[in-house]
């Protein structure tokens, strides 16, 4: 792509470049090289050089006149984004980030994930990154007791969680380490060998010390109540969807379409079971042998094997994709984190390829794959990989803002929500046990958007629902309900309350998301009448890259 370096295309590369060297965790999950064997910053300073950054590129993008429509489409999108980190910056959100599930914890501990084992050079840069652990936890630390000073903890549920996290990690669950595990298999001799167990070593007790500062001088002053109150609500759910909802709206339509998949799944059990509830019919399916796989290898190469007949079959059929996204890897995520599948995306010039990883309850070795076929197509094809790995190849429409920093859960989650209901619409469900895993999962993510409202607001459980009417959600109830109206796994539903509590905003974006979609197929189909076709809507949908919900919803009215 040709750009001019004032131009909100080149301000926005300049800015993907400025960013990665300031903050080499995301460089590393985005694939921009060079900064593989350092870690983030998260000190008070830290935090604060990349504020800076973010609001330096904010008002140059703002007086930058676009010199075509995709660059006016890319102003948007660089507006919507950046000045909502900037926002959450400054509401001092950002240097407080402590959850079970995607906060610097995580992410320093993940994206040793993402980096090549190879050769011997992969496996240097990989013990000069082991070896930068001990001071990159110092300083987040130092980051996180500078917002507790400034009134700014997370709530005592995640400060504990994340604690027990960085304990399974450190090797002080009775396992060795992830990082001795990790590089158990370098193959590498002498110096480097000693480097690669030094570092493993020094990472592995400084997880192990970070898990007693979060206990000792986090947890007292970590305040105990869960729910972030409306105010904090409001600003996470616009990072989350790209939109101002109304809430309101959007709880009372949660409770409509949890009612009307839940109406729909008792037909599905019944014909599974006649007469069964729906406990009942999963219990019939989880001991039915047609569903179960044995083992964790056994588990990934179920995947594989259902996510590369998907690619396949989708190829040329009813979505355009070329070589590079041919390649999806399928792989069982290391213990310690949320139970549950995610998606990594490929590096721009696709060496390393757009991954789904499983991560599975430590110990578990059978698994129902009703519950799951969704599953793989939504992290797959034609869900996030199709969506991510699309973006990341149009090279010549989108910079590189657009095709690799920008994430908005309410356009990702959504899409690859409606893209497991588009391949029940494409015949791929019509076994009644895998219908009603789809089906779970939507109901899941229906009653994620009464839940994660519901706690952090307080609000009042409707009548006529059914579930202790008239009272005001709590954690406890969350998690009741979640319990006694679906039929996920239990392990995976008490994760999802954690989750929920220390993600405020970010559970109803799937369904929320989805519902954009649809709407936005069916007023397309509408406005081309005849000409509607499917297969064009989704190409041009997708090659327009992530974008918050209401930025979306203008969009696809062009479409």
């Amino acid at each position: 792509m040709a750009t001019s370096p004032a131009g909100v295309h080149g301000i926005s590369n300049q800015f993907v470049a400025d960013y990665a060297a300031a903050d080499p965790l995301t460089a590393t999950f985005i694939g921009k090289p060079g900064h593989d064997d350092r870690l983030t910053d998260f000190s008070p300073e830290g935090h604060a050089a990349r504020h800076e950054l973010s609001k330096k590129a904010l008002a140059a993008v703002a007086a930058a006149e676009p010199a075509d429509k995709s660059e006016a489409d890319a102003k948007a999108v660089f507006l919507e984004r950046i000045g909502l980190e900037v926002e959450l910056h400054e509401a001092g959100l950002t240097e407080s980030n402590l959850n079970v599930i995607a906060s610097p914890v995580q992410s320093m501990r993940e994206v040793f994930d993402m980096m090549p084992t190879g050769t011997a050079d992969d496996w240097a840069v990989i013990a000069r990154r082991l070896a930068a652990v001990p001071d990159a936890l110092a300083d987040l630390r130092a980051g996180l007791a500078h917002a507790a000073d400034s009134g700014h903890v997370a709530a005592l549920r995640q400060v504990t969680k994340v604690a027990a996290q960085c304990d399974t990690w450190a090797g002080r669950s009775g396992d060795a380490s992830f990082f001795a595990k990790m590089i158990a298999g370098a193959g590498a001799g002498g110096a480097l060998r000693t480097d690669l167990e030094t570092g493993a070593k020094a990472a592995a007790e400084a997880y192990g010390d970070f898990a007693e500062f979060l206990r000792a001088d986090l947890a007292p002053k970590a305040p105990t109540k869960d729910a972030v109150g409306e105010d904090v609500y409001r600003l996470q759910s616009r990072y989350f969807t790209g939109s101002r909802l109304d809430l309101a709206e959007a709880y009372e339509w949660g409770w409509a379409e949890f009612t009307r998949v839940e109406t729909e799944m008792k037909q599905v059990a019944n014909r599974i079971k006649a007469g069964a509830t729906l406990a009942e019919a999963a219990a019939a399916l989880d001991a039915d042998p047609r569903y179960l796989v044995r083992g964790k290898d056994g588990l990934r190469t179920w995947m594989q094997q259902l996510s590369d007949r998907a690619l396949e079959e989708m190829r040329d059929v009813h979505f355009e994709l070329p070589d590079e996204l041919m390649r999806l890897e399928c792989r069982i995520a290391p213990p310690g984190g949320g139970v549950g599948a995610y998606y990594t995306g490929p590096t721009p010039d696709f060496s390393r390829p757009g991954r789904m990883w499983w991560s599975v309850p430590d110990g578990k070795q059978e698994f129902s794959t009703w519950r799951e076929v969704s599953t793989v197509y939504h992290e797959g094809v034609p869900g996030h990989h199709l969506q991510v790995a699309t973006a990341v190849h149009q090279s010549e429409r989108l910079n590189e803002f657009q095709r690799l920093m920008c994430w908005v859960s309410g356009h990702g989650e959504g899409w690859a929500l409606y893209a497991e209901r588009l391949m029940r619409e494409l015949g791929y469900l019509e076994d009644d046990g895998d219908l009603l895993g789809m089906l779970d999962a939507h109901l899941f993510r229906a009653a994620r958007v009464i839940v994660d409202i519901g706690m952090h607001l307080e609000l009042e459980i409707p009548r006529g629902t059914g579930f202790h009417e008239g009272e005001r959600w709590t954690p406890d109830l969350g998690l009741e309900f979640m319990l006694t109206r679906t039929i996920t796994d239990a392990a995976h539903v008490r994760d999802e309350i954690d989750r929920y509590l220390g993600w405020p905003g970010q559970a109803p974006s799937y369904k929320l998301g989805e519902r954009l979609w649809l709407a936005a197929r069916d007023e397309a189909r509408e406005r081309h009448a005849g000409t509607f076709d499917l297969k064009t809507f989704h190409s041009r949908a997708l090659e327009m890259g992530a974008m918050g919900l209401d930025t979306l919803r203008e969009r696809l009215a062009e479409l």
